[in-house]
């Protein structure tokens, strides 16, 4: 099942069709797509006998994130062993290294982003996010409380992020529009494999990372059961997992996002973020 935010109103997806799941439920489901995770498990039974063909077109115009209000958002650093190098970390981080990216820089998937400054990098990440209440939950039983996959970008302010005494990982990737979140979230059922997927980004048709999340060295399931063992996970968090090697930040000379392109960002299987880049009010070339 695909589901997305079509016109702020929840859907079921297919392609280029839509069905709109408060007029297709005759209202038993709330148009608000934050709300459907509360009841995850009624809805997906609900939405087994449903399809999207049955649905109207939609534009990617329309089409905003699949979350965009969760209480928490988790983001994980340093989770590909190529990625940990690239940073000079020289062993294999022995627990996940978490921060959280504040909710309003969450976007949608088509969406423009202003650059602040001429630091800004990239960072394609699979997203997971949560379906019902996770506490103390088990490796092995943790994927059945993942609702969905989708694809995101966490974008970093590197001169902010590296500032101060300590890093403000937090503050340097909370810009807003940081954090587009797409274009569908996807049941990990639809998936042949949900621990192997290809994942990258390209500017302009230049490829700038390219992994599989095979490589992740803690896995969705890994860190569901790792965060949970210390606080709740609640229906509609959001899990950024990592991004593979090849961000700007590491490259020699480093290289950062420009304004005036379009930064595309695919997960097999789930789809693209196009993000067009432009100067804000305070960039300074």
């Amino acid at each position: 099942m695909r589901i997305g935010r079509i016109n702020d109103r929840l859907a079921l997806v297919s392609g280029e069709l839509a069905l709109d799941v408060e007029r297709a439920s005759d209202g038993r489901f709330a148009a608000d797509p934050d709300l459907v995770f509360g009841r995850w498990a009624e809805f997906t039974a609900w939405a087994a006998g449903k399809s999207a063909a049955d649905g109207e077109a939609f534009t990617p115009a329309q089409v905003g994130p699949p979350v965009r209000r969760p209480t928490q958002v988790f983001a994980i650093g340093l989770n590909y062993r190529a990625h940990a190098d690239e940073a000079g970390v020289g062993q294999t981080p022995p627990s996940p290294a978490v921060f959280t990216k504040f909710v309003t820089s969450i976007t949608g998937p088509y969406d423009t982003v202003q650059l602040p400054s001429t630091q800004v990098d990239w960072e394609v990440e699979l997203v997971a996010v949560i379906g019902e209440r996770a506490y103390e939950v088990s490796e092995k039983d943790a994927w059945r409380f993942v609702a969905g996959l989708t694809v995101g970008q966490d974008l970093s302010e590197r001169a902010v992020q590296l500032s101060g005494p300590v890093p403000q990982f937090s503050l340097g990737k909370s810009y807003p529009g940081f954090s587009p979140i797409g274009p569908a979230l996807v049941t990990p059922d639809e998936f042949s494999d949900p621990d192997d997927l290809a994942l990258g980004c390209a500017l302009d048709g230049e490829v700038l990372q390219d992994g599989r999340t095979k490589d992740l060295i803690f896995s969705v399931p890994e860190l569901v059961a790792r965060l949970s063992d210390v606080l709740p996970l609640l229906p509609g968090d959001v899990i950024f997992t990592g991004t593979p090697s090849g961000v700007g930040m590491a490259r020699d000379p480093k290289r950062y996002l420009p304004p005036g392109g379009t930064l595309v960002s695919t997960i097999e299987g789930i789809g693209d973020l196009r993000t067009p880049l432009v100067a804000g009010p305070r960039y300074r070339a």
